[in-house]
């Protein structure tokens, strides 16, 4: 990827985002929303800066309201979205429920909400902007108080669908509020840096503030969080209102019908990633009718896609090789990044620690995501993603090769450094993404847009379960082939296994009085060292392979822009040398016009 071969085309792109989102009130931010006109009208106005010198659209205090009511409805989003598998051990005894049970919780949650973007477009397109987010915040709110009146594993499990349902909308509310403030130049940097930052610091705040509120009243104090913060968006939304659009869509028939479809691919499809590493992919058969009825669903909504003048979803357009070059890089991405959120809370879990041990983890974790968001809204362009993705895969690389070295004396603080690379990373790799997709959204026009950031949003939530969900998997099938090879090693006729088996049998027959009990709890204790240190060495070999993977993801990035760099210049070479061989050929071909002279 070069500057020269893509930045005149990219200029354009970005000049047509611009006026599309002062004429149209369309985002360029990649929430598919609209934001309010602010810039000139007529052409020489619009030559002159469209924003005040503060580069904002509207007073600074009321920006602040807007951009503090995009961070409390991302945080609220991602809290609801991790509070079940960031305190899933701890919460078992407030349900009532065992490992297995308590993930259906997740699985609820995710199931509808993984598709509900993609209705949501039109739905607020129907209604308006304004009326979409009122009434969405309402729903939101109604679902965390049910929370309050929720008791056994069914209702719990209800309640969690419906929050997912009513979650749905806060994550394109989020960016919408992030970018109403801003001008449309710095919707493309700044706008674009702020809202994923916060959207994706859901998972670690969740993990930060969690223990203190199990100390308050265990999973009510979770939920009372999760009100506060609706309540808390709630106001916010009523007395910061976001701008109707002008032209609103509307809703048709064909949409329902294919929406039904892809919501139940969707929705299987989460079910099977996060159920799928606790029960296990092949000893259950419902979890291969999961994932093939979730593919045959969505093959079905393509078809009626493809028949229709109107798609909701332009099928053409998403299996393009740009569009599918992107969505194979995001998928990548966000198994990568898994490092970070299965990973390295992972082995911790594996070592007996919980959220609290970690909390020193988590802060370092959001300091960096943060700083990379702010690197990204000042040095962000169109142009430049190239830089951002190599840098962003080089830390990742790096984190990952650090963490393979972690031994069962491990501790959170061995890893700061580390994670702190992987959280960077996420944060500049991201916006750059979006913005490069949204580019390509906008060369074939702002509807496209809409078709674009369901992909995006899809992808970020799909491929983050489906991420977690291969990391866990590959864990535990390692984790099996360590402890059945250490088990292998240790022999009782070993001298040092029997030695080890001994003295740890004296040491606890003082305290049990009983020599059978003491020699059965020796290897006991030795069984469970073994489990340790086979989960220990199958999180390195999982840390191993995301250094792998992003290594690939390296090479394949190089030699992408190393082919780029060799067209253009075979592009420019071209021309020179017809032009050379023109010249060279003009006096042969003056010389007989003389001799006929």
């Amino acid at each position: 990827m070069t500057e020269g071969s893509e930045t005149p085309q990219r200029d354009q792109a970005l000049s047509a985002a611009q006026d599309e989102t002062s004429a149209h009130r369309q985002p360029s931010g990649g929430a598919a929303e609209e934001v309010p006109r602010e810039a000139p009208e007529t052409p020489d106005e619009a030559q002159e800066p469209a924003a005040p010198p503060q580069g904002l659209t509207m007073p600074p205090w009321r920006a602040c309201g807007y951009f503090a009511t995009a961070v409390v409805l991302a945080l609220a989003q991602g809290f609801g979205q991790s509070v079940i598998s960031a305190n899933a051990q701890q919460l078992q005894g407030s349900f009532a429920t065992t490992q297995a049970e308590t993930a259906w919780l997740t699985a609820a949650y995710m199931a509808p909400n993984v598709s509900l973007t993609l209705a949501l477009i039109k739905i607020r397109g129907q209604f308006g902007i304004r009326r979409f987010a009122e009434i969405s915040i309402v729903c939101f709110v109604l679902a965390a108080l049910l929370n309050f009146s929720a008791e056994g594993f069914g209702p719990n499990l209800a309640v969690r669908f419906l929050s997912g349902v009513a979650a749905a909308p806060m994550t394109s509310l989020a960016f919408l509020y992030m970018l109403e403030p801003l001008p449309p130049q710095r919707k493309m940097n700044v706008g674009l840096s702020a809202a994923l930052t916060f959207i994706f610091m859901g998972s670690p705040v969740t993990r930060l503030i969690s223990p203190h509120l199990l100390e308050i009243g265990l999973w009510h104090a979770l939920t009372s969080m999760e009100v506060t913060l609706a309540a808390i968006g709630l106001g916010l939304i009523y007395l910061l209102p976001l701008k109707t659009p002008p032209t609103p869509m509307k809703i048709e028939a064909g949409d329902v019908i294919s929406f039904l479809f892809i919501a139940v691919s969707f929705g299987c499809l989460a079910v099977a990633a996060v159920t799928g590493p606790i029960y296990w992919w092949t000893e259950h058969a419902w979890l291969g009718l999961l994932l093939a009825g979730g593919i045959a669903a969505f093959a079905v909504a393509a078809c009626i896609e493809l028949n229709r003048a109107e798609p909701l979803l332009d099928i053409r357009w998403l299996a393009s090789p740009a569009i599918l070059h992107f969505t194979a890089a995001i998928l990548l991405f966000r198994l990568v990044l898994s490092e970070q959120t299965s990973g390295a809370a992972g082995l911790f879990r594996s070592l007996g620690l919980l959220n609290q041990e970690m909390q020193g983890l988590w802060l370092v974790v959001m300091a960096a995501t943060l700083l990379g968001g702010a690197i990204c809204a000042v040095l962000l362009k169109p142009g430049r993603e190239f830089q951002f993705h190599t840098v962003a895969l080089a830390l990742l690389i790096a984190g990952s090769l650090m963490d393979a070295r972690s031994t069962a004396q491990t501790v959170p603080s061995d890893m700061y450094l580390s994670q702190a690379m992987v959280g960077l990373a996420s944060a500049l790799f991201l916006p750059p993404a979006l913005l490069s997709g949204l580019m390509s959204a906008l060369a074939k026009g702002p509807n496209y847009i809409l078709t674009f950031v369901i992909v995006f949003l899809t992808t970020q939530k799909l491929g983050g379960m489906f991420g977690g969900a291969i990391f866990s998997s590959f864990v535990r099938v390692r984790q099996q082939l360590h402890v059945q090879r250490l088990s292998e090693s240790l022999s009782v006729t070993d001298p040092l296994v029997a030695e080890r088996l001994a003295t740890t049998s004296n040491a606890l027959s003082a305290q049990l009085g009983d020599p059978a009990l003491a020699s059965a709890k020796a290897a006991s204790q030795l069984a469970g060292e073994v489990q340790t240190q086979a989960s220990v060495m199958a999180y390195n070999d999982a840390f191993l392979t995301i250094a792998a993977a992003s290594a690939g993801a390296l090479t394949l990035l190089l030699s992408h822009a190393a082919l780029k760099a060799w067209q253009v210049r075979a592009s420019t070479a071209a021309p020179e040398e017809a032009e050379i061989e023109t010249e060279e050929r003009a006096p042969l071909a003056e010389t007989p016009r003389a001799q006929a002279a």
